[in-house]
């Protein structure tokens, strides 16, 4: 197994894969030799730490990262967007199984598939938690009822005990919030529409969490692309927070502060949203003492025998202290190494085109066994239904 990348993420995908008796090595990748030594220190100690070798790399040597992936069964990246767009080629090139975490602009993804036909490797873009267990999820629901209507998803990384001024942490990686300017998307009368992103906040309340709230963020096209899912006449696809952060953050975007166009001040070029990053920064960096919670809950709403009938799919999933992992990593970088490692066992075979989304890959026997392999990861969902 190779993973790409030794942030939040990467430790939790190799440690997700080490302590499998199948997996007979696993290799840690990085630029950062830092990076990889607080990886090595994370890892020391726990079940399976034996099997991982640690690996500077340079995604701009093609050479040597094609090599690298060509003597891998599997690879899941946890990569900075730049980075991973450079990775994403190499591993078509290489011929190799590969998840992704990030999302991909259609223009890429056709430059790609016409560079690399004929590849023996295939990448699923966005396997992690949103997008990944959320779509996958909100198809094996709707594949329960005759008739889907309405599919609700809301997700999302808190801390556990919020502060000012967001009452948020980055919980992801990176130093930057992850706040956008652009519209979000919602299915309405069966047309998916431009919504206010942040938008139509409501409550969302947590088994021992409690009251959160829920707005707009962007449902995910693909999905009404699922045939139980395509004659869909209500869909929204909603981030979880606690109360109050989508009015800070409206405030923030209606100012222009989450502007990635340059604005120049006193003759310097600046961008606004990069100002708000290293200004907040400080103030919501987690530290290592604190701890985060993942909110989750997929919903569906139609018809079964020709009656009205809901499914819903909740998860709450806390901060592991016997590893030191965070929520977010366990339920992200897990889902994308089980989906690896299936494909290194043959469970997830070439899908016939280079790139697929999650729930067109892990759908039926597939999904049972992501879901078997998550709890017994800790990571465990109550199904409800009518």
């Amino acid at each position: 197994m190779l993973v790409i990348g030794s942030g939040l993420m990467g430790p939790a995908a190799a440690y997700n894969a080490m302590v499998d008796d199948a997996v007979e090595r696993v290799t840690v990748c990085d630029l950062s030799e830092e990076q990889l030594g607080t990886c090595r220190a994370r890892l020391q100690g726990l079940p399976g730490a034996d099997k991982v070798a640690y690996r500077r790399l340079d995604m701009n040597d093609a050479a040597e990262a094609v090599a690298v992936m060509k003597d891998h069964g599997a690879g899941v990246a946890a990569l900075p967007r730049a980075a991973s767009m450079a990775a994403i080629p190499l591993a078509l090139e290489a011929g190799m199984p590969y998840m992704d975490l990030t999302r991909v602009a259609d223009e890429d993804l056709e430059t790609w598939t016409s560079s690399h036909a004929g590849s023996g490797g295939f990448v699923i873009l966005g396997c992690g938690l949103e997008p990944g267990l959320t779509e996958i999820m909100a198809r094996h629901l709707a594949e329960q009822l005759d008739r889907t209507d309405e599919l609700h998803i809301q997700c999302g990384g808190i801390p556990e005990r919020p502060s000012p001024p967001l009452g948020y942490k980055i919980v992801f990686g990176g130093r930057r919030l992850p706040l956008r300017e652009s519209t979000a998307r919602a299915v309405v009368d069966g047309r998916l529409v431009d919504v206010p992103r942040y938008s139509d906040p409501e409550p969302a309340v947590f088994e021992g969490v409690g009251e959160c709230e829920a707005w707009h963020e962007g449902f995910m096209p693909w999905l009404l692309e699922v045939d139980a899912l395509k004659g869909l006449r209500a869909g929204t696809q909603k981030t979880v927070r606690w109360p109050g952060y989508s009015e800070k953050v409206t405030v923030l975007r209606e100012l222009g502060l989450l502007s990635e166009a340059p604005v120049d001040v006193d003759g310097v070029s600046i961008i606004p949203k990069h100002v708000v990053d290293a200004v907040l920064y400080p103030s919501v960096k987690m530290a290592p003492e604190e701890r985060d919670i993942t909110a989750y809950r997929v919903t569906v709403i139609g018809e079964k025998d020709g009656r009205p009938a809901t499914r819903s799919a909740e998860m709450v999933d806390r901060y592991d202290e016997s590893t030191g992992f965070t929520s977010m990593a366990r339920t992200t970088a897990f889902t994308a190494a089980i989906a690896a490692r299936m494909a290194a066992r043959g469970d997830l075979p070439h899908p016939g085109s280079l790139f697929i989304t999650p729930e067109q890959a892990i759908y039926g026997d597939r999904y049972q066994m992501l879901i078997e392999e998550l709890g017994r990861m800790g990571v465990r969902f109550t199904i409800t239904g009518d």
